[in-house]
């Protein structure tokens, strides 16, 4: 966790099979279930709040601790302790400790590079707006030419299916440890015009229909389309960690609270205080109580620790875990925080995914890498 008042860190993601977040209803024209877009763009993202679903409920089931995942209505409302990881992370609803808000934010994923055939074979393309907004400025194409590396093709043209482009330049992708090794060779660049264009013309469009139990058959008018984002999409989005608290419940802080609380020592009065659980005009039965109900949260969250087998450390904690030892000296000095426990419930979205139509073998993604921006 850094020093600073906030930490950012940028995510990029990958889906691994078509994704469709929908936008809530029909509507008239080329599909029955579109999925949603940017107003200004029309480029297909991922919201936020998709996603934060996501990670909240993918991160209760690793802590295991299930009560705490979806909106924590009244049949089952959040712990809300402040010894809760995922409550300290996303927040709380109506806990029975009581409603808290969360530590972080989750922007939109926006595309970064869209896959399209071409008679060169599969290319990714990305426009400069596209490219400025993920960080990487410079970029510039005619609006109606485009730009490639001469390895992707010797063609002055390029055959995007329906589109013929006419190459503007011998373009080649940014030397960006951020730009995909995968496809670095294979990208194309478009005009900002284009780009929405070809997006929006390259959807993957499913049909689908009920299936009437009785009969095996198909139903009587529940034929319908669907379109969603293809795979191999590239997105991008940002977590911002805004923890003025700086109290994230690790194992070990549990562990070191947990030995206050039992020696009745002066942190465990500045602890109970800043639960909110006692005030020096309270007496010393209040104290007891308030103390006892403390070691419970502590205890039952250690308990979660202790018994998940999940979680992406071998010691049972959030921090992320390094390959190697090359990549640990690069990466970012960070303390186990709340941005931890995002990435590791955004890990499990590349076995069950995110999103609907699940059922129709739709929706994982997989984070490909994150660095603090």
């Amino acid at each position: 966790m850094s020093n600073n008042l906030y930490t950012q860190r940028r995510f990029l993601l990958m889906t691994l099979d078509p994704v469709h977040i929908g936008t809530g209803g029909y509507r008239l024209g080329r599909v029955d279930l579109s999925i949603v877009r940017e107003p200004g763009t029309n480029l297909p993202k991922i919201p936020g709040t998709s996603l934060a679903g996501a990670a909240r409920s993918y991160a209760a089931m690793r802590y295991e601790k299930p009560q705490c995942a979806g909106q924590g209505g009244r049949d089952q409302p959040h712990c809300g302790q402040p010894t809760c990881p995922i409550c300290y992370t996303f927040g709380s609803v109506r806990g029975t400790a009581g409603g808290s808000a969360g530590t972080i934010s989750i922007s939109d994923a926006r595309l970064l590079f869209f896959p399209v055939h071409s008679l060169a074979g599969p290319v990714w393309v990305t426009s400069p707006s596209t490219l400025a907004d993920f960080g990487i400025e410079g970029h510039q194409v005619s609006e109606n030419k485009a730009g490639w590396n001469s390895a992707l093709t010797r063609q002055n043209r390029l055959n995007l299916g329906w589109l013929m482009l006419e190459k503007d330049s011998d373009w080649s992708a940014p030397d960006d440890t951020r730009v995909p090794k995968e496809i670095k060779s294979r990208i194309v660049l478009v005009s900002d015009k284009l780009f929405s264009q070809i997006v929006n013309s390259n959807l993957e469009v499913r049909t689908s229909v009920s299936i009437d139990p009785r009969t095996g058959a198909a139903a009587e008018g529940a034929l319908f389309t669907y379109e969603a984002l293809p795979r191999a999409t590239w997105l991008w989005l940002d977590v911002v960690e805004d923890d003025y608290r700086r109290d994230f419940p690790t194992r070990e802080k549990l562990a070191r609270w947990k030995q206050d609380l039992e020696q009745n020592s002066d942190e465990a009065e500045k602890l109970l205080k800043r639960w909110s659980l006692w005030k020096e005009s309270d007496g010393e039965k209040q104290k007891e109580e308030a103390r006892n109900k403390a070691l419970k949260w502590i205890k039952d969250d250690l308990g979660h620790y202790n018994q998940a087998g999940s979680l992406p450390s071998p010691k049972q904690g959030w921090q992320k875990q390094t390959q190697n030892r090359e990549e640990a000296k690069q990466e970012d000095p960070i303390q186990e925080g709340p941005i931890d426990v995002v990435r590791a419930g955004l890990q499990l979205a590349e076995y069950l995914g995110i999103g609907g139509m699940g059922t129709r073998g739709f929706g994982r993604i997989k984070v490909m890498a994150d660095w603090e921006v």
